[in-house]
């Protein structure tokens, strides 16, 4: 699957804890053009798994991607983004500084969501989360591209996420092509 994109673009990961959102924003994007929840969190608490911390963490991923946008600056957003609430606030932000939205959507199977997850070192997610975070998507994914975004890329399978490649389009404002697009 060849996703392209455009240069200014914010993409938006969507997946249960577990899909590879990290991953794949890791192998696919500079570290600069990615915006964690992870990392905000760990940046106001001190540790990236704490929930408490998520308001002050998703304030500053908010502002950091309007300054980025701002400037025309490809913007990946790594967070689980599976409802519908969260979506909003960052095409509210892409809206306003008039730059198209792309959804990445891994809806990969829970299984392998749950099994990944227990096999990362260190933090876990807990399970009932990664549960929740999987019904959330799959309720979403009839709507996502009714919700504003330029173009809907799904994911359904581990083989098809390690295949993905990403191309830039920095002369375009619009998503000039998409090899594989289901929702």
């Amino acid at each position: 699957m060849i996703a392209s994109v455009p240069g200014d673009a914010m993409i938006v990961l969507v997946g249960a804890s577990g899909s590879g959102k990290s991953t794949l924003a890791a192998r696919l994007f500079a570290s600069a053009e990615v915006l964690s929840s992870d990392a905000f969190r760990a940046v106001v608490a001190g540790d990236e798994a704490d929930q408490s911390a998520s308001a002050d963490a998703f304030a500053l991923l908010h502002t950091a991607l309007a300054a980025r946008l701002e400037r025309g600056q490809l913007t990946v957003v790594d967070a689980t983004n599976v409802e519908e609430w969260g979506r909003r606030q960052l095409l509210d932000i892409a809206a306003r500084w008039r730059r198209p939205a792309v959804a990445l959507v891994l809806d990969l199977p829970l299984e392998v969501c749950l099994a990944r997850n227990l096999a990362r070192p260190g933090r876990r997610v807990p399970p009932a989360a990664v549960r929740r975070q999987h019904r959330e998507l799959r309720a979403s994914l009839a709507n996502l591209a009714g919700e504003g975004f330029a173009a809907v890329d799904v994911v359904t399978d581990a083989e098809e996420l390690d295949r993905l490649q990403v191309v830039r389009d920095p002369q375009s404002s619009v998503v000039v092509q998409r090899a594989t697009s289901r929702t």
